[in-house]
């Protein structure tokens, strides 16, 4: 009996092992890992239930002042008036003085890097008329992002009941926060800073900014009820990831376990750009001023790919054999297929980069006498 369990043991030493283990340091009870260009989920840990965020919230709060920014009803350097509901928000803040004045961009610096209160209530007031009408675009925007588990109070993440999100849903409104508003990083990446001349200090709460190689934000947050929470973002080689932890026991834990999941992600995945295995041949044109055109890819093609299957990538290409003119710029030519072990992920068009007109009738007249000149000769 001992000989064949030692043989089953010495078989089973031979069988392959998986390439990678999940990060089995995220000691927060709900986390997730998502890449930021696809969406594609690399790791989760019950993600889908619902928790108080805390100041996490304010995810949604800058993404609606940045897509405020973005379309032009707000601007960098407009000014923002602190109201009497927005300086008593209490908790994290920059002390606003009733009917102070600061530019939005002194404000998104304060929520990014302190989590001010103050500074986003005034921004909501500032964007929807009051702190009610700024949420109620708030969950608006989450329905529209397919956030199923979330429902939003207020702009601030303070207590409040019926306040709740999950790990998944706060990892799409991040995504869509910095794929995006990539500007969002000029602040989200502030160690320190000041306000007011200098006279009022910033220092970041996510210390991942200040120790993780590549961190880009993104928001922490903390009460008593929703525990220590964290959206961390971070970008290597080309690839950028988001870590979502909630309901965390201590500080340390959130920080720990998001760089678990980071560095779970950076080990294992990449963004891997595609080529075509052959050189894409022209295309006969029929009655063109070009007898042939030179397709092109629509796109470049990078697609995430886990590290140990970067030798079975392959493409195969598909091509119409000739075109009638006039030929379009943009129209397509065919198809290049992206297989990773065989399984299509990914399909680009391949079009012509320019127009060919049709012959006229004096073209085509003039390309027959040449043709039978040549003959000729």
């Amino acid at each position: 009996m001992k000989r064949i369990t030692a043989l089953a043991l010495a078989l089973l030493c031979l069988l392959p092992l998986p390439a990678y283990a999940a990060p089995a340091q995220v000691t927060a009870p709900s986390a997730i890992l998502m890449e930021k260009t696809t969406g594609k989920v690399l790791y989760e840990q019950d993600a889908e239930t619902q928790y108080e965020p805390a100041s996490v919230t304010k995810v949604m709060t800058l993404l609606l002042v940045m897509e405020a920014i973005d379309s032009g009803s707000l601007g960098w350097d407009d000014m923002v008036t602190a109201s009497t509901h927005a300086i008593s928000m209490g908790g994290s803040q920059v002390w606003l003085k009733e009917n102070e004045q600061m530019t939005v961009r002194d404000m998104v610096k304060a929520v990014t890097v302190v989590s001010a209160n103050d500074c986003a209530v005034a921004l909501a007031e500032h964007i929807a008329g009051s702190e009610s009408a700024f949420v109620e675009r708030m969950n608006q925007r989450a329905q529209e992002l397919g956030m199923k588990h979330t429902t939003f109070v207020n702009c601030t993440g303070l207590p409040a009941a019926g306040h709740l999100t999950c790990a998944y849903d706060i990892a799409q409104m991040s995504r869509e926060l910095i794929l995006n508003h990539p500007s969002i990083r000029e602040y989200t990446t502030i160690w320190m800073d000041t306000l007011r001349d200098g006279a009022f200090q910033l220092s970041n709460t996510n210390r991942l900014i200040f120790y993780y190689e590549g961190a880009t934000g993104l928001k922490t947050g903390f009460t008593d009820t929703a525990l220590y929470c964290l959206s961390a973002t971070a970008e290597r080689d080309g690839m950028e990831l988001i870590a979502v932890v909630m309901h965390a026991p201590t500080s340390n834990d959130r920080f720990e376990s998001c760089k678990a999941l980071l560095n779970y992600g950076f080990a294992n995945y990449a963004i891997t750009p595609v080529y075509p295995s052959q050189a894409i041949p022209p295309v006969e044109v029929i009655l063109g001023e070009q007898d042939t055109v030179q397709p092109v890819t629509a796109r470049e093609c990078s697609i995430l790919l886990e590290k140990s299957k970067a030798g079975t990538v392959t493409t195969q290409m598909e091509l119409a054999p000739q075109v009638e003119a006039p030929v379009e710029a943009g129209q397509k030519l065919g198809e290049l297929r992206v297989l990773v072990d065989g399984r299509q992920v990914d399909t680009i068009d391949l079009i012509a980069p320019q127009e060919v007109p049709r012959l006229s009738v004096g073209g085509i007249f003039k390309r027959f006498l040449n043709t039978l000149f040549l003959q000729e000769g």
